[in-house]
């Protein structure tokens, strides 16, 4: 039998006042215990691209998350006292992936630790969702590199435009499900075996294939509920002048639709902005971000985001290098990006 999704409020059964502790950033050593599998589990899905998936360097010399841990001493609750990689029993991180619609190849599927590899914003996050909740708690990852929202990530419902370049050449661009990428007006498209949105399919549909088999992820679970969404994207979005002004638009459609999906109309969102761009920019990273400083609840621009969505600025969080080259490998930046987006989201679900 499928698990069963419910349909409580989140706020009121998976929150615990942690209070000053949170406020500060300063968590301590997971307690080793088990969440209240009582509870349905609180699964937040991460969404993206290529620095979603996290390349933060676990071992080696400065930029490494070994050395962050050890020698600035930072992120004291990712080790113990013998200074051991700390696990918690209460948050499961699973990651999938695929091109496309094809299949799924799972990656992790263990409880929040450290293992060998590469990490992302999934520490950080996982951390701190984890620490202000009672209930079990799932960080479910379901993307690949080098995806556009405006193309690859499109959203079911979302129109065609047409976009005039700084050459004067007017393009069309596609709804969803169309094809190619785009086209000059003045020309017939011609298909292609991709279409718009087929990324945003295929990590839908492998995050619903964890969900219907809730047990192989998060063993004893009893059900679960979508309590946020976290995105950290836009690299590709920004090297299209089309694209990148477009991404507001597209960015409001997929907070709705993603509600929509999973029939979550309450689920949180927070987004991260590309860590190499300044605010005043203007140029493609710019508008990415400008896009993204607007869906914030608090920016008044979007009434009915006001306390369930929330922007992340990377930029004073990043240690150098940029999106594209992600970030130099440097852990720091993806724990920094990590923990300030799990914080934002612990402050929304503070919001009834």
């Amino acid at each position: 039998m499928p698990p069963q999704k419910t349909t409580t409020a989140l706020a009121t059964i998976t929150l615990f006042i942690v209070g000053f502790s949170i406020a500060h950033g300063e968590l301590t050593d997971p307690d080793g215990k088990t969440a209240d599998m009582t509870k349905p589990v609180q699964v937040y899905l991460l969404l993206g691209q290529s620095n979603m998936l996290g390349f933060g360097k676990i071992k080696g010399d400065d930029g490494s998350l070994e050395h962050a841990v050890n020698e600035k001493k930072l992120y004291p609750y990712l080790i113990d006292d013998t200074g051991t990689w700390t696990e918690r029993k209460d948050v499961r991180n699973v990651r999938v992936m695929g091109s496309g619609t094809g299949g799924m190849r799972l990656f992790n599927n263990e409880w929040m630790t450290i293992k060998s590899g590469k990490i992302g914003p999934e520490i950080g996050i996982g951390h701190h969702v984890g620490h202000v909740t009672d209930a079990p708690v799932m960080i479910l990852k379901s993307c690949i590199g080098n995806r556009a929202l405006g193309w690859d990530l499109l959203p079911p419902g979302s129109e065609g435009f047409e976009f005039t370049d700084s050459k004067g050449e007017t393009w069309v661009h596609p709804g969803y499900k169309g094809s190619p990428e785009r086209w000059k007006k003045s020309s017939e498209p011609e298909k292609i075996t991709w279409y718009a949105g087929m990324q945003y399919d295929g990590d839908i549909a492998r995050a619903k294939k964890v969900l219907a088999e809730l047990e192989t992820y998060y063993p004893d679970a009893k059900g679960y509920e979508i309590a946020g969404f976290f995105w950290w994207q836009g690299d590709r979005d920004s090297r299209s002048e089309a694209l990148s002004s477009r991404y507001e638009q597209n960015l409001v459609h997929l907070i709705n639709q993603l509600r929509i999906e999973f029939e979550a109309p309450k689920a949180k969102f927070v987004c991260a902005s590309l860590g190499q761009t300044e605010k005043g920019a203007t140029d493609g990273g710019g508008k990415i971000l400008d896009a993204m400083l607007a869906v914030d609840g608090e920016s008044g621009k979007y009434p009915q985001f006001k306390g369930n969505v929330a922007a992340v600025y990377t930029q004073p969080l990043s240690k150098g290098g940029n999106s594209g080259g992600h970030y130099n490998g440097n852990a720091d930046t993806y724990m920094n990006v990590g923990e300030a987006m799990g914080k934002a989201m612990v402050k929304l679900l503070e919001v009834q």
